[in-house]
């Protein structure tokens, strides 16, 4: 495994110093933004696409700092109800699909997507509940008219271009969980796969390495990502949390810097069992700790991954029974 980082987290500085200043902290990978909900800072794949010359050159600052690409990403949500943002959404996941083939990138990230409720809906509808049963015929809706038919023409897209899309499972969105990360990859097929984000397992309660074992194979790219539980606030609100995410004070939970929601004990654990099935790819550091800036966050997250890769890697192995 390498140890990567989501250039996101440097989007105030030009690629070239992005790129310089992950190389100097000592990470391997990048994982580049394309679009969507993450942006473009970095990396606008229309205009790459139209000019070969700007391609040759984003491939030179690359080898100039001695890193690979882990995945293009362009989070977006292709479902949504306004055909404007489904638009702009698609577009930028296809042409982050072109110019991944373009250049030699193996893994495209993205999220499921998320329909309204009928087709006069305005905004996406995530269901948390069965009943009223007009939930549940939402849901039932929602998979058999906009999330199928999308994946099952984009998997022949995305074969076509050599490439596999990583699906990121968040709440908010089709894809939130295992069983339901399962089931995109069925109607998918090889081609779609997942971005295993821990962070968001965490904070539904879920089981990272429980969840690993049931995925195996089709874990095509990992997020590094903590989230810390505040028992005090969860034991009175549960965690369905609408509050701001700078609201910490106040959350039943926030997401963190590794390390800093679970200890090593669980981060070795998490890589373990990602080698025991099999995942041999980027470890890619994504900060959303609202308790340090980027950098601070960035640096405490190589640390303490270099130290977990180190144990893991001299032969202790965690995992569940």
């Amino acid at each position: 495994m390498k140890l990567g980082v989501f250039l996101t987290l440097f989007r105030r500085k030009t690629l070239e110093e992005a790129l310089a200043f992950a190389a100097e902290c000592g990470v391997q990978t990048v994982e580049i933004a394309t679009g969507g909900y993450v942006g473009n800072h970095h990396c606008k794949p229309e205009e790459l696409l139209n000019n070969p010359g700007e391609i040759e050159r984003f491939r030179q600052l690359l080898d100039r700092y001695k890193l690979e690409i882990s995945s293009l990403s362009c989070h977006g949500n292709p479902l949504h109800p306004n055909k404007i943002v489904a638009e702009e959404h698609h577009r930028d996941f296809q042409n982050t699909i072109r110019l991944a083939q373009r250049l030699g990138v193996h893994t495209v990230v993205n999220f499921s997507g998320c329909p309204g409720e009928s087709e006069t809906s305005q905004r996406p509808v995530w269901i948390t509940c069965p009943w009223p049963t007009d939930f549940a015929e939402i849901v039932e809706w929602q998979w058999r008219e906009k999330v199928t038919p999308y994946w099952k023409e984009m998997s022949s897209f995305i074969r076509e271009h050599g490439v596999k899309v990583a699906v990121e499972p968040h709440p908010g969105f089709a894809v939130y969980n295992t069983e339901t990360a399962l089931r995109l990859c069925d109607i998918g097929g090889e081609q779609v796969g997942v971005n295993f984000d821990p962070s968001h397992l965490f904070w539904q309660g879920m089981d990272p390495v429980s969840s690993i074992l049931a995925l195996q194979d089709r874990i095509y790219h990992f997020h590094a990502k903590d989230t810390a539980i505040f028992p005090n606030r969860t034991a009175l609100n549960g965690v369905l949390d609408t509050k701001s995410y700078k609201d910490i004070s106040a959350r039943s939970w926030a997401f963190r810097t590794v390390g800093y929601g679970h200890g090593a004990d669980t981060w070795k654990a998490i890589i373990s069992t990602l080698r025991l099935v099999g995942y041999t790819g980027a470890i890619s550091i994504e900060h959303e700790d609202g308790l340090m800036s980027v950098q601070e966050g960035f640096i405490k997250a190589v640390r303490f991954l270099e130290e977990v890769l180190i144990t893991e890697t001299t032969g202790e192995m965690y995992w569940a029974n």
